[in-house]
């Protein structure tokens, strides 16, 4: 299926590298990106960077590619267009950037005879923590994220806390209830991070009992093993799945013995980022079986 093109697609041009000639309009990519990145929705930003021969883009030119499909912008249309759409979404699927180049011959269905060189970067792809409860742990944990690559979404109907100004000013605020932020946040399995830590168990219960139904690449519940051992007993008397159920880490973060909020907070961030970083084991994959001994051993 070829990619969707969503919006008004801008005029042809072509850029003539030998003459240095530029016919065609341009378009406000400018616009259209502010308006996907408010979004939160990952994206790539193609740029054409350089322009040999005869080719049917300038340098400058762009599509703005979403996962699903939909671009706006056109570097020229034709095979080449449809090549960096699929290369475009292949980076974004692995979060990274990458430099492309593209000869213009027969192979792509093309005669200009230039080559064209691309540039992709994804946007809006980094890890997005939910963060249920805003008091002093949540406080906390907002601060120690500030800096790393963690977007934290701040969730608390409590206008003294959610407000409050120990809260860095890049934190993003939802003041109002977790069930109407939850219903229309957007859930990813890789990006997706819930923290759990209201100031109500029963609140923290419903939240952890709906986000286990839900993308999400983490899932963390504050408390002692006793409070998760009544959490989860009540869910399997609902009959909720134990894959599901596994999928909840509790107590939340690296032992390090401190008690403090702060010192939680500092837990807690340790554990989210080794699990960013790869170095963390998924919440409830089976550890690896550990390797025979030799009777020489």
């Amino acid at each position: 299926m070829l990619p969707r093109s969503h919006g008004r697609r801008p005029e042809k041009r072509r850029w003539d590298g030998s003459r240095g000639r530029l016919t065609g309009g341009m378009w406000n990519w400018v616009h259209q990106l502010a308006e996907w990145a408010r979004e939160d929705t990952p994206f790539a930003v193609v740029t054409v960077t350089e322009c040999k021969g005869s080719t049917p883009a300038p340098p400058g030119a762009k599509l703005l590619v979403r996962a699903d499909g939909t671009f706006h912008g056109t570097i020229g249309g034709g095979h080449l267009e449809q090549l960096v759409l699929q290369d475009a979404r292949a980076c974004l699927a692995r979060g990274e950037a990458r430099t492309f180049r593209y000869p213009l011959g027969a192979k792509l269905g093309q005669c200009c005879g230039g080559v064209v060189d691309v540039f992709v970067e994804p946007v809006n792809h980094g890890p997005q923590l939910y963060l249920f409860g805003a008091g002093h742990v949540g406080q906390a944990l907002c601060r120690i994220l500030e800096g790393t690559p963690f977007r934290v979404h701040l969730v608390d109907e409590r206008a003294e806390w959610v407000q409050s100004p120990l809260v860095p000013a890049g934190v993003v605020r939802h003041e109002e209830a977790w069930d109407d932020f939850a219903s229309r946040a957007v859930w990813d399995e890789q990006r997706t991070y819930v923290a759990v830590m209201t100031h109500r168990h029963d609140v923290d219960q419903d939240i952890i009992a709906f986000a286990i139904q839900k993308p999400a690449r983490y899932i963390g519940l504050i408390g002692s093993d006793t409070k998760w051992a009544r959490f989860r007993q009540r869910l399997d008397a609902k009959g909720v799945p134990a894959r599901q159920v596994g999928r909840v880490q509790c107590p939340m973060g690296l032992p390090t013995g401190g008690k403090s909020p702060q010192e939680v907070a500092v837990s807690i961030a340790a554990g989210l980022l080794q699990l960013h970083h790869g170095l963390a084991q998924e919440a409830g994959a089976q550890p690896a079986p550990a390797p025979l001994l030799s009777s020489g051993e």
